[in-house]
């Protein structure tokens, strides 16, 4: 291995010289001696990352001969196996980032912290958190013996702020809608607060007359989880019989992509000059409602689908909530007699 640095002696002291920079040192000493052994230890200290780095592809290539070569492709292969269809899709169009093009050929125990930096600064919100997910994964294929950054180090995501849609944007939208089957399903999104991809796939089939209740399956949790289950009420209930009583509830409206359905929303928004909304902002704005009338959220936790707490109190943090007034909230409560407070207080005290 080539030495990083030579020495010379000018005017009695001895110098030395980085071969890479040409930059120049002085060792402070007239002893050869002495000047020997300092160029020898910052020509060890110089080569000793690099033995490092070759000793440790010598351990790991015994235990798994393929990690020399495995370059970040192979880790966006295997990322894209993972989960369902949809989730797949989101992973593959995630991995064609251009900002990922820095490190995609790049050996993943070769791969440093500016490395992904790099990537980071190039890309955006949506690469921080993808690239983060691909950084795990293969720290947990043990591909990665240690993680490139530190959880802190990460940058921080920042998601833009989104709001739930009130009753006034929503009846401006629907009164300008000449569509009559879009205009009933931007009514169904508004009272059951179910996304566009699962709104647009219920049938006939998902209405019990019998118990009046609307179901239906939440795509983005398990087949196996238990669907959302709405009461039919007046309003629902004068909706639901305006659409087919076969089939699809919007055969025409089905026909097209969710981002077909998003554009046209968007395209109906700026017409009326709405801002900060969008399909999704049906279920943020049914969350607040909820929240805001005090639904028990078990309820609406249920009704919406989410599969976590956290996420349900996420879509209602921005509900405004009207207190009762502590007055009128004490004449709720009901005293008990003197009597039965005497018994009570007896068979209290027995315990």
């Amino acid at each position: 291995m080539r030495n990083q640095y030579r020495m010379f002696r000018r005017n009695g002291v001895f110098y030395v010289q980085d071969n890479s920079s040409g930059r120049q040192q002085s060792l402070r000493t007239t002893n050869q001696d002495h000047a020997e052994r300092l160029l020898q230890a910052k020509n060890d200290a110089a080569r000793g990352p690099q033995l490092n780095r070759d000793l440790g592809r010598v351990f790991l290539s015994a235990s798994d001969p393929d990690s020399i070569k495995r370059t970040w492709k192979a880790a966006m292969e295997e990322i894209r196996s993972h989960g369902r269809a949809s989730t797949q899709l989101r992973y593959d169009r995630a991995m064609r980032d251009s900002a990922l093009d820095r490190i995609r050929n790049k050996p993943i125990i070769e791969t440093t912290s500016a490395d992904l930096l790099a990537c980071l600064r190039a890309g955006t919100n949506c690469t921080n958190h993808y690239l983060r997910r691909l950084h795990n994964l293969a720290i947990g294929l043990g591909w990665l013996n240690w993680p490139l950054l530190a959880p802190k180090l990460w940058p921080k995501l920042q998601w833009r702020k989104k709001r739930g849609i009130t009753e006034k944007e929503h009846q401006r939208i629907t009164s300008t809608e000449c569509n009559q089957e879009r205009r009933l399903y931007y009514d169904l999104l508004w009272e059951t607060g179910a996304s566009q991809s699962d709104a647009i796939k219920l049938t006939t089939d998902n209405i019990d007359w019998g118990n009046r209740v609307l179901w239906y399956h939440r795509s983005k949790l398990r087949p196996d989880a238990e669907p959302a289950r709405i009461t039919i009420g007046p309003r629902l209930e004068a909706l639901l019989l305006q659409l087919p009583a076969q089939g699809l509830l919007f055969p025409n409206w089905s026909k097209t992509t969710a981002n077909d359905r998003a554009a046209e929303f968007r395209r109906r928004c700026r017409i009326l000059k709405l801002e900060g909304i969008s399909l999704h902002s049906y279920r943020y704005g049914w969350a607040e409602r909820a929240f805001s009338h005090g639904y028990p959220e078990r309820f609406a936790q249920a009704a919406l689908g989410h599969s976590s707490k956290a996420v349900h109190q996420a879509y209602a943090k921005r509900a405004r909530v009207v207190c009762p007034s502590l007055e009128e909230y004490e004449k709720k409560v009901i005293p008990l007699p003197i009597q039965q407070a005497q018994t009570a207080r007896a068979f209290l005290e027995k315990l």
